[in-house]
């Protein structure tokens, strides 16, 4: 494999699906550990979930899990990726639902009527007190780039040393030292999380003060903590 580079390799994963899968291979060879094949969901059961809800899985759906669908470290360190046992259809019959929040605050799917697309759009539903005003509202436009967010986002929440959290309210100083990645706005079409780089760092800022960190060791976490002034949650 090639050198992996967070920013340049960015933009064609976020237009080609199989672009997107080298990404995350890159990503995990790069930040966290090699994809193996014993990573990936075996295909029996994928086609099992299939037999069980009478549907046939998106290609980016089958071919994501077939890539990292048992690298929980990859998607699972604070939301909950479902597993394809684990997969259902909403009460209202709208959507195959294959996220969770991990309080149960929200549930992200793709719409039945897009499951004949290959890389189908994915949309994301709050729990509301009031359901009747609970809706499937966008996320981001196709299942690949989906991933490519799960993977970032959730390799900044694992309970590791290199990662670290605190209040930061300062998304112009961030901008100005470091490299922000070229990914979409999120939930589509609104000004959600962005991420950052710098030399061996990965950075979200996740909007409303709240920022976070993951270091290629644990030095350079050291060094940015001591450099941006934040109440950091381990430092």
């Amino acid at each position: 494999m090639t050198s992996f580079d967070l920013v340049r390799d960015l933009p064609a994963a976020l237009t080609d699906r199989e672009a997107a899968w080298t990404y995350i291979r890159g990503f995990a060879a790069t930040w966290r550990t090699r994809l193996t094949a014993e990573d990936g969901t075996p295909e029996a059961e994928l086609t099992a979930a299939e037999e069980a809800l009478g549907i046939r899985l998106p290609a980016g759906v089958r071919e994501a899990y077939a890539l990292f669908g048992r690298r929980f470290d990859l998607h699972s360190n604070m939301q909950h990726l479902l597993s394809p046992g684990e997969f259902y259809i909403d009460d209202r019959k709208e959507a195959l639902v294959f996220r969770e929040e991990n309080q149960g605050a929200a549930s992200w799917g793709v719409l039945l009527t897009d499951l004949g697309r290959p890389d189908p759009p994915v949309r994301m539903r709050s729990d509301l007190a009031d359901k009747e005003a609970e809706r499937w509202e966008g996320w981001l436009s196709g299942f690949a780039v989906s991933c490519i967010e799960i993977v970032l986002s959730e390799s900044l929440q694992a309970e590791e040393p290199v990662c670290d959290h605190g209040d930061y309210d300062d998304g112009d100083e961030l901008a100005r030292r470091f490299t922000r990645l070229p990914f979409p706005s999120y939930p589509e079409g609104e000004q959600g999380p962005a991420f950052y780089t710098g030399s061996g760092l990965l950075l979200c800022d996740g909007g409303g003060g709240w920022l976070s960190v993951r270091a290629r060791d644990e030095e350079t976490l050291d060094r940015f903590r001591a450099d941006v002034p934040a109440d950091w949650l381990n430092g």
